[in-house]
């Protein structure tokens, strides 16, 4: 199977101490705290008078069916897109696709790319990539600008920039860009407006990604607020679409109700600014629209997703956010703790299946389980059922599908197995069960105060001295002195 390219900050070790470090940061909680209770708010303002749940019910169903004749639909795809004049590409990895770019790039003696906001493009590296070849890669969307100003990655997969506050992004502009410190957003997104305009006139390729991807007509769907992604398909000759495989729908009446879902469910809105539909190049007599389109289809690690029957749900995501946004743990330590492209609840199910349940150990286990996520996924994903599942098989190697697929191996927690197999043997044979409850309820005091991490925040748990049954003895008459009652009073 193919093997998806390596993530450099994946580095299971370095999760607690970056959680630690992220609560120990006031400005970090302040912003993550301030921006989540907002869009939450949004969210659910924005679905108020809506049969919710209907409404969740039909994108499930659209993006169960559209996966359950992937196949189907990704070659109809290919033959309508090349119908209407786009070259499609397949890449099997990260590099493949990052290659097949470059190539694109080269045949155009192209030297300057301005990049739409993509999160497969984030999960490929491609930037790195392109400055590595000595192509200039510039991101346009607002939040990618800032963190690429900032050298870092996105903390969040709709706003990349949520972590940093107006007065952060305002020092950061004003080192980068020249741009005077000023509390004005409207200001300072201005400035970067100017600043990116002229790049959207010299760019020679156009770089974004893909919303949907619709079989039965050959289009390229873009959701976006800012117009960058707009400016990104049509002003440079050249325009480049890369997405996973997965984004395909079987049918253009399939849209409007995922668009429905995805707009609310991401920032509280009913429609955003701009929706692009792209099917093919500008044609003869057209006054504006670029020479050529590509576009890249990515597996990296989803082909393997997709012959689990289980996991599959995983590939129904529709990157709206709102998981992340409801997460009690994303919400407080943000989205570079986790060290992936993908963060939050949806990057705990899915960064195992691109890198490897042995490069984030740290994810299955980075949920309280509260169900939130899956309470708000737009498309019922059981982030909490898949949650749970990665954790038993973090523990059993030997039922780890996925790991094997990929070629990982997987580090058995041999005493936290052990553990839970001594616990099953024992509450499936009743006598030596409430042998062993009374033996500890008289040994009690012998417990330690420290059971490692969970006594770190917490009280030791401390066995009750009787148990549940026998203490409902002693408070209710028994079988033999009621049967008993009516005859002594009949004798008093």
């Amino acid at each position: 199977m193919n093997q998806p390219s390596q993530h450099p900050h994946s580095v299971v070790q370095e999760f607690h101490p970056r959680a630690r470090e992220a609560l120990a940061n006031p400005q970090i909680r302040a912003n993550f705290r301030k921006a989540m209770d907002g869009l939450m708010t949004k969210r659910q303002t924005a679905f108020e008078g809506w049969e919710l749940e209907a409404l969740r019910d039909l994108g499930a169903n659209i993006r169960q069916r559209a996966l359950s004749k992937l196949p189907d639909l990704l070659e109809q795809l290919e033959a309508n897109l090349t119908a209407n004049g786009v070259q499609v590409h397949w890449a099997n990895d990260g590099d493949e696709a990052c290659q097949i770019i470059r190539d694109i790039c080269v045949a155009r003696e192209a030297k300057k790319v301005i990049k739409g906001k993509s999160m497969v493009s984030e999960e490929m590296e491609l930037n790195h990539y392109l400055e590595a070849q000595g192509i200039e890669a510039l991101e346009s969307d607002l939040g990618e600008y800032i963190v690429q100003l900032a050298e870092e990655t996105p903390s969040h997969i709709i706003m990349p920039a949520i972590h940093k506050n107006t007065t952060e992004i305002s020092d950061l502009l004003h080192d980068k860009t020249g741009t005077e410190r000023s509390h004005d957003v409207n200001y300072l997104t201005a400035s970067a407006r100017q600043q990116l305009r002229e790049k959207f006139m010299q760019a020679d390729v156009g770089v974004s990604g893909v919303n949907f991807a619709v079989a039965e007509t050959g289009t390229l769907c873009l959701v976006e607020n800012e117009g960058n992604g707009r400016m990104t398909t049509t002003a440079p000759a050249c325009h480049i679409a890369v997405t996973g495989i997965e984004k395909v729908l079987e049918k253009l009446d399939d849209v409007p109700p995922l668009l429905a879902l995805l707009t609310r469910s991401a920032t509280g809105q009913h429609i955003t600014t701009y929706f692009n539909m792209i099917s093919r190049p500008r044609q003869p007599g057209e006054q504006d629209g670029p020479e050529a389109v590509h576009l890249v289809l990515v597996d990296n690690g989803r082909s393997s997703i997709y012959q689990d029957n289980e996991l599959l749900e995983t590939l129904r995501c529709i990157r709206c956010g709102a998981c992340m946004n409801h997460c009690p743990v994303y919400t407080r330590v943000g989205g570079h703790t986790y060290g992936t492209t993908y963060p939050g609840p949806i990057g705990s199910i899915l960064m195992p299946h691109l890198l490897g349940l042995d490069e984030t150990q740290h994810m299955p286990t980075a949920s309280s389980l509260c169900g939130a996520c899956g309470e708000v996924c737009p498309v019922k994903i059981p982030i909490p059922d898949l949650l749970v599942r990665l954790r038993r098989e973090s523990v059993d190697g030997d039922k780890l599908r996925v790991s094997e697929v990929r070629g990982h191996g997987v580090k058995r927690r041999r005493v936290e197995s052990l553990a839970w197999l001594g616990w099953q043997w024992m509450h499936s044979r009743p006598q030596l069960y409430r042998l062993g409850t009374a033996v500890s309820a008289r040994l009690r005091a012998l417990v330690p105060q420290k059971l490692g991490a969970w006594t770190r925040y917490r009280s030791a748990p401390r066995l009750a001295p009787q148990t549940l049954h026998q203490m409902m003895q002693k408070r209710t008459p028994t079988a033999a002195n009621t049967s008993q009652q009516p005859h002594r009073e009949a004798t008093r």
